[in-house]
């Protein structure tokens, strides 16, 4: 029995030593140790022997099913580094062709302006204030000015709070310290600023604003950015020269023409709106124009009343300034080639592929992304 199965390992050892290929040693594999292979065989009967024979035979049939096992292990190991070798030797790779495009997202028009906006201003000696969107009356109405009478303060113009409503109902409700509305405008930002830095001050408050309104225009949140400068001796002509400055560097044109137009703020006096003049190219507005064809508004402004000075603690016979806002989203329209406000807010990942910008058109201190 002994000489039998040295004689079937030589055999079998033979056999896997001699297979060209992972088929040819599989079947190697099957014929010894599949279900029908001959040391399975072998092993089935050690069942049927006694005691004393399943003493001897028994480490005699496992050494050879050991002896075979590890001989398949290794001659398909060096079968399958034989594969490798082969295929490295050859495949090539071509490194000159370009790579496989991944997928990138892109910067949102709102936050590309808004970045332009920063670095523009930066370059003007702004800094970037921020504030809560939740608000008190005092902040967002009061201390600009607004009365109690005035529209903007009506339900159907703001968000108001269901906590804030109750604290007025149950006679609780502070105006300086209750959080009960949406801010309607970034204006907030100026008053805290002013609460809480010494003059001079020169900020800009970019931020997300609420109101109760929405067609192709409007939209109940849109974005605004409004400026704030407190100083000694403004005057009207530095609000002018500052937005003049801020549009040539904004749509990246010299030939910017602005027309100031008398009109009505309570947070403002002199209020003035400001007109960009635009000319038309194949039936589109487009800003720019030594002889404009028409006028757009594109901003609020005027000098901060004196009722807004006095409510942040500073005397307006020593401190004057001038302020100003506009719709981020607006900005964005006009530069960009944009005609309906909604599709800012549909998060449409066709119209953002569209109308995105990569994340290296990274603005400068002089402009957008032209420059």
């Amino acid at each position: 029995m002994t000489e039998d199965l040295n004689q079937m390992r030589d055999h079998m050892l033979t056999a896997i030593a001699a297979a060209s290929g992972l088929d040819a040693l599989d079947a190697c594999r099957v014929e010894a140790l599949g279900k029908q292979g001959t040391i399975t065989a072998l092993l089935k009967t050690l069942g049927k022997m006694t005691p004393d024979e399943r003493l001897v035979q028994g480490p005699l049939i496992q050494g050879l099913r050991e002896a075979v096992a590890n001989g398949i292990a290794e001659r398909k190991a060096t079968l399958e580094r034989a594969a490798l070798d082969a295929r490295l030797a050859s495949e090539t790779l071509d490194m000159t062709l370009p790579a496989d495009a991944t997928p990138a997202g892109t910067i949102h028009p709102v936050s590309q302006v808004m970045d332009e906006l920063a670095e523009i201003f930066a370059d003007l000696g702004f800094a970037v204030a921020t504030g809560p969107e939740i608000e008190t009356d005092w902040h967002n109405f009061t201390a600009l000015n607004i009365p109690e009478t005035h529209p903007a303060r009506a339900m159907h113009d703001t968000f108001y709070l269901q906590q804030g409503i109750d604290a007025k109902v149950a006679g609780i409700a502070d105006e300086k310290t209750t959080f009960s509305l949406l801010r309607t405008h970034t204006s907030p930002v100026q008053i805290r600023t002013m609460l809480s830095q010494k003059p001079p001050i020169r900020i800009i408050a970019p931020g997300r604003t609420y109101r109760s309104d929405s067609d192709a225009t409007h939209t109940p949140m849109f974005h605004q950015v409004e400026g704030l400068v407190i100083d000694k001796g403004i005057t009207l002509g530095h609000l002018k020269w500052t937005l003049e400055t801020f549009v040539k560097a904004f749509f990246e044109r010299d030939d910017i023409v602005l027309r100031l137009r008398p009109s009505y703020f309570p947070f403002t006096e002199p209020s003035v709106e400001i007109d960009v003049g635009y000319t038309l190219v194949k039936g589109k507005r487009v800003v720019g124009g030594a002889e404009p064809d028409g006028w757009l508004e594109i901003l609020g402004s005027g000098m901060v009343h004196r009722k807004v000075i006095e409510a942040c603690g500073l005397d307006p016979d020593e401190w004057q300034g001038f302020a100003f806002g506009c719709g981020i989203d607006r900005l964005a329209m006009l530069k960009y080639g944009m005609d309906d406000l909604r599709p800012f807010f549909d998060g449409d990942i066709r119209w953002l592929k569209h109308y995105g910008f990569s994340s290296l058109d990274v603005p400068t201190l002089s402009g957008g992304v032209g420059a």
